[in-house]
């Protein structure tokens, strides 16, 4: 029942996971985050679990993010602290991911986004579908690609698409989830319940040791690894000179408004960068470079300063009433330009 908002199965020696709110593409909120870590507890202190798999019902996708809707309301009733208490919550269960002592698989079917793929972040493997979609596109709602983003998207993502993904919101879709590295291995739709098999029986053959588990795994599962996808070279190369490494917005913005060899491709950001909050661009950016390379706990800290700043800055309840409350796109940013913005001391 979808009440049940978040549902616990083992089979074999395998904990799943499943997110149960597919009307709302299983979106986050704080009963869930502690549900999921409850969950947790009882995977890490069994010792007949041995591998965990999170995963989300419904045909639209695994995870589409946080409840924006609730946080917004809790910031224009004036009270951004229990807009706080989620996202402290949101981020020690990530957290908690990356450092478990034993092997955590994400089904990424479908819409996979925002707080969808926070959860992913820290999982030895990350299996998307053809149908599979990813986006971090916080920026387009005055935020920012939170979820230790602006630090994990380098151990992932080719040169350049950390800050391409993070300040665009660019969708990956499909095989370009696996190509681009928010994946780690990709399964035919329709063979996802034979996959889930697999893992059951595979479970009962893993040593206690994570790292030695995944080297199990990561065997078992070599050809879904392997899989093909199509290059995008030329692609790769404009998001590196394009991207790569810049330390301002507006450098970015020059870039693409001089590009002559990818015109569609520079005119299409250009058109995205400027319906984006300018705040939130250059904050974004801004965290991209001092958190690459960075501990992940720090990353983590860094973005609760972040969240703080930007959910008590206008453009966030702006960005959240024209996107998501009265949809008529068409949000007010305070300031209007990138040169206007000031960031915080932290920063």
């Amino acid at each position: 029942m979808e009440s049940q908002r978040v549902i616990t199965s083992r089979n074999s020696q395998m904990l799943s996971i499943t997110l149960n709110r597919p009307n709302v593409i299983n979106s986050l909120d704080v009963e869930m985050i502690r549900l999921i870590q409850e969950c947790l507890d009882e995977a890490e202190s069994s010792p007949s679990v041995r591998l965990v798999l999170i995963n989300g019902t419904g045909d639209k996708g695994f995870c589409a993010g946080g409840d924006v809707e609730a946080i917004y309301n809790a910031v224009k009733q004036g009270d951004p602290d229990r807009g706080m208490v989620f996202f402290r919550e949101e981020y020690d269960l990530d957290l908690r991911i990356f450092k478990f002592p034993k092997p955590v698989i994400v089904l990424a079917h479908g819409i996979t986004m925002g707080g969808g793929l926070g959860l992913a972040a820290g999982a030895d493997m990350v299996v998307s579908t053809e149908k599979t979609v990813m986006a971090m596109p916080e920026t387009r709602i005055g935020f920012f690609p939170d979820v230790g983003a602006t630090g994990w998207l380098f151990s992932k993502c080719p040169a350049g698409y950390p800050e391409f993904i993070g300040l665009t919101g660019y969708r990956l879709k499909g095989p370009e989830c696996r190509r681009l590295g928010l994946a780690s291995h990709m399964v035919i739709d329709d063979m996802r319940l034979e996959f889930i098999k697999d893992l059951e029986q595979l479970s009962e053959k893993l040593p206690d040791d994570r790292s030695k588990a995944v080297q199990v795994l990561s065997s078992a599962f070599k050809s879904l690894r392997d899989n093909k996808y199509i290059s995008n070279l030329e692609m790769d190369e404009w998001v590196r000179t394009c991207f790569a490494g810049k330390r301002s917005v507006n450098e970015i913005l020059s870039l693409l408004s001089e590009c002559s060899q990818h015109k569609e491709l520079s005119q299409a950001s250009l058109t995205k960068l400027s319906e984006k909050s300018p705040t939130s661009l250059a904050l974004t950016l801004s965290l991209l470079r001092s958190n690459e390379k960075r501990a992940m706990e720090d990353v983590y800290r860094k973005d609760l300063k972040a969240v703080r700043f930007m959910i008590t800055h206008p453009d966030y309840a702006e960005g959240v009433r024209a996107q998501l409350v009265d949809k008529d796109k068409n949000p007010v940013w305070q300031p209007g330009t990138i040169d206007e913005t000031s960031l915080p001391g932290f920063l």
